[in-house]
């Protein structure tokens, strides 16, 4: 078995110093690579605050996340920026492009703060990404004249332009109409095959989750199911 993209260990999670809510309780979890893998669970179940702590937004208040054999729990607020900024990608609901950015510079925005300024390479692998996302006349039009489903395509070029070994997509079709979602979801599954990386998918869509090989599902912050579709097997 190849070594897990990532790897969660006895993952709990709590907030309030008086009175303490526990979110997550013990989550063990590991992704495969390669694995394309959906998160599902009813509203209050704690997965927005499973999301944030795989994708090194927020730390565990116990337990250990480990990505590429790394325990991230260790590292500093900068460790933890520089991380995952080059290991994951990201695609939310609302994809949180710059509106005063042109697609094209939207799509080079990871690598660009990685670098520290843009470069020809950068922008090369840009403009290639969008062409693979059907969004080449759109290059040079800002984010804001973008329908929502363009907007999302250049959401996912975005997140691809680090070459991430795992993109986390958190409700990537909820604020599509069922057609552009369906387009969206295909796009991702693209990725997922063509690249090889790792990816999960919160989603409530039932007909989304199925096309998934694993579906992980979490209730009251903790994981009452995770199977895999044997037909990938």
């Amino acid at each position: 078995m190849a070594e897990p993209v990532l790897e969660l260990e006895q993952v709990t999670k709590s907030y309030g110093e008086r009175v303490v809510t526990e979110v997550l309780h013990g989550i063990d979890l590991a992704i495969a690579p390669g694995e394309l893998a959906a998160l599902v669970g009813p509203s209050g179940s704690g997965k927005s605050t499973l999301l944030n702590i795989m994708g090194l937004l927020d730390r565990p208040s116990s337990g250990r996340v480990q990505l590429h054999g790394v325990d991230t729990t260790t590292l500093d607020d900068d460790g933890l920026t520089a991380f995952r900024g080059r290991a994951l990608g990201f695609v939310f609901q609302f994809h949180h492009l710059l509106p005063a950015f042109t697609a094209l510079e939207n799509v080079m925005l990871p690598a660009w703060s990685d670098r520290g300024r843009p470069t020809a390479a950068m922008r090369e692998k840009a403009a290639e990404l969008l062409r693979r996302v059907g969004l080449t006349k759109h290059a040079d039009q800002k984010a804001t004249d973008l329908s929502g489903g363009e907007q999302q395509r250049v959401a996912i070029a975005r997140a691809l332009i680090m070459d991430p070994s795992l993109i986390l997509a958190d409700e990537p079709t909820g604020n599509l109409d069922t057609h552009t979602a369906d387009q969206i979801f295909g796009l991702l599954t693209e990725c997922n095959r063509e690249r090889g990386a790792a990816m999960l998918v919160v989603t409530h869509d039932p007909r989304l989750a199925a096309r998934c090989d694993r579906t992980i599902e979490l209730v009251d912050g903790r994981v009452c199911r995770d199977c895999r579709d044997v037909r990938q097997s």
